[in-house]
């Protein structure tokens, strides 16, 4: 289907990008914490693989080429976010959780998560999201994201250690924690 997209079957491209859409989204509402950056960030990434789907040379699999592409235009709407002021208004109505009697416990549970990603630098982020929510193995988040395999090991160690915290309830910074050594 990829090289059908390549040699210009629309069909084929329209199949891909139908076929990838729900993951592609997917990284893209973690990786940005909101709706409107991920559908952003998941826009740029499919008109950026839709434009470049002619780079693709099938030396990684095609799932890691999209998954680099996909990260990438994440990283660039939150740099772009950084730089213009956060809507005031609410993605959703409040919701009282003790006053929902069906609201399903996982469903508090990924929204904790959500949070706590959201909250995440992106460059542990990124390897997290890819390794504990794509099933990516080491190798692949590396080539995904253009670092060593070793780098994504320690971010990712990193980041499962934030995450952890801010789980918890713990929400300093480490860096600006006292140290707890005595002299």
């Amino acid at each position: 289907m990829v090289e059908a997209a390549q040699n210009g079957d629309r069909a084929a491209l329209d199949s891909l990008l139908r076929r990838h859409y729900d993951r592609v989204y997917g990284i893209c509402r973690r990786m940005a914490g909101n709706d409107a950056d991920a559908a952003d960030a998941c826009q740029e990434a499919l008109i950026t693989l839709t434009k470049r789907l002619d780079k693709f040379d099938g030396r990684a699999a095609f799932t890691t080429w999209l998954y680099r592409v996909t990260t990438n235009a994440c990283l660039d709407e939150l740099r772009r976010r950084g730089r213009r002021p956060t809507p005031g208004l609410p993605e959703s109505p409040e919701i009282d959780i003790d006053d929902t009697p069906a609201f399903d416990t996982a469903v508090s549970e990924r929204l904790a998560i959500d949070d706590a990603l959201a909250q995440l630098p992106p460059e542990f982020r990124a390897p997290v999201i890819l390794r504990d929510q794509l099933g990516l193995d080491y190798a692949e988040i590396a080539a995904t994201l253009e670092v060593p395999p070793g780098t994504v090991r320690s971010r990712i160690a990193r980041g499962r250690a934030r995450l952890a915290d801010l789980m918890a309830g713990n929400h300093d910074d480490p860096s600006r924690r006292p140290s707890t050594e005595s002299p």
